[in-house]
């Protein structure tokens, strides 16, 4: 598996990383189907921390389910190449056409729970999200559009400002981690 591999050589940034890197690869040898939703328990996601060409501002979506901003990102859906999805989550949940990799590797990784909810009519039970997040760029001044499905609005922020705009602490910490990185990146 691809993906496997990936992670296996993904450098992690920290103690949850490294932690959440170890239950990943167990989990991808001790359980099937890993990429679809049809494991309920835990499946596969990817996310993309969107900057513009300034390395100024994030680009983010008000996310229907957790009532917050939020990054782009959605189901591996049976897709192995994580930073497809990324990119076409993207552009799905934002109207964005040109966006590329700032980075090809994996820019994070972290493994998030999902409270129990209400998706198009259905009852979706708690579950986690081994999620895999790529680093990417698009440019500030492309039309803006929501997906009425998944967000009520996608708009262009100040780097800090993703971070304060959550109302999710956990997800407010992985933002933190993000920003810290991408400083790391834009310094070297």
């Amino acid at each position: 598996m691809i993906l496997e591999k990936q992670i296996q050589n993904y450098i992690a940034y920290n103690e949850q990383e490294e932690n959440d890197k170890r239950i990943m690869l167990k989990y991808i040898n001790c359980n099937h189907d890993v990429l679809t939703r049809n494991n309920e328990i835990a499946h596969f996601t990817a996310s993309a921390w969107v900057i513009n060409p300034n390395e100024n501002k994030l680009l983010m979506i008000y996310h229907n389910i957790y009532k917050s901003w939020a990054w782009t990102g959605g189901h591996a859906d049976g897709e192995e190449d994580l930073l497809s999805v990324a990119i076409r989550e993207v552009q799905e949940e934002t109207g964005i056409t040109k966006v590329v990799p700032v980075i090809d590797n994996i820019f994070s990784l972290e493994i998030i729970t999902v409270d129990g909810h209400m998706k198009r009519g259905k009852y979706v039970s708690s579950h986690l999200h081994l999620n895999v997040t790529f680093l990417l760029k698009a440019l500030e001044d492309e039309k803006l559009a929501i997906k009425p499905d998944e967000n009520k609005g996608v708009k262009w922020m100040e780097i800090e400002e993703a971070v304060s705009s959550s109302n999710e602490p956990w997800m407010q910490e992985i933002y933190r981690k993000l920003n810290r990185k991408l400083k790391g990146i834009m310094l070297a």
